[in-house]
């Protein structure tokens, strides 16, 4: 395996595939040779563990950009550990995060309020699903497309794709979200730093197994 960590994106998705081996790490190129086994074991603990600093770190970093719940970042991200090809993937959802998610949400007479963002003109409250959110009329004045990205209800229930003036009815409604567009520029330099991260982890593991290695020739 010659090729390093690497990325891709699409409109809704981006992951990141950690693999290495150990001849990216100096001075362990005969190891790899003596012991196949220990050297695939210890690849899939570094990218493994390497696996779960990326995630926490992706979280804390978007999360404050973002001002958004780290705990609502870390829903986002999903890990795939290390199989039979050594590779640990891990997935990030790039749709709009609803506001409500962000912090605690505070209704007032003119607004709701929630993570240092304000939505005038909205009401927090379950319209669909099992849990309330931020809604707002679209008809409303207070209404800013860029406030409720992919959100638009109509009064079948039903997404759209753009909205119509209805006065003098409670339909259409949006939910507010956090576009999470702006962390797209970060991938490649989380893939970097964690490649970095996993040629450390990975030294710190194969040097775990020569010495295991060595105790048994000490001790036969």
């Amino acid at each position: 395996m010659s090729v390093g960590s690497y990325y891709r994106q699409t409109s809704r998705e981006g992951l990141i595939t950690l693999q290495a081996n150990a001849r990216h790490v100096q001075g362990f190129d005969q190891f790899t040779e003596l012991a196949p086994k220990a050297i695939t074991a210890a690849q899939r603990r570094a990218i493994n563990k390497t696996l779960g600093w990326l995630r926490t770190h992706i979280a804390r970093s978007v999360g404050q950009q973002e001002r958004i719940a780290i705990s609502a970042v870390r829903q986002r991200l999903k890990a795939y550990r290390a199989g039979s090809n050594s590779q640990g993937k891990l997935w990030f959802g790039l749709n709009p995060i609803e506001a409500s998610r962000a912090g605690r949400p505070r209704q007032s007479r003119t607004g709701v309020s929630v993570a240092g963002r304000r939505y005038a003109g909205a009401f927090y409250k379950q319209v669909y699903g099992d849990k309330p959110d931020i809604w707002i009329r679209t008809a409303s004045r207070h209404f800013r497309a860029s406030d409720y990205p992919e959100s638009v209800i109509s009064a079948s229930g039903r997404p759209r794709s753009g909205w119509i003036a209805e006065n003098d009815s409670r339909y259409p409604l949006a939910k507010a979200k956090i576009s999470l567009a702006e962390v797209r520029p970060h991938f490649e330099s989380w893939t970097n730093r964690a490649h970095q991260r996993l040629l450390v982890v990975m030294a710190q593991e194969l040097n775990f197994e020569l010495q295991k290695l060595l105790g048994r020739v000490r001790n036969a």
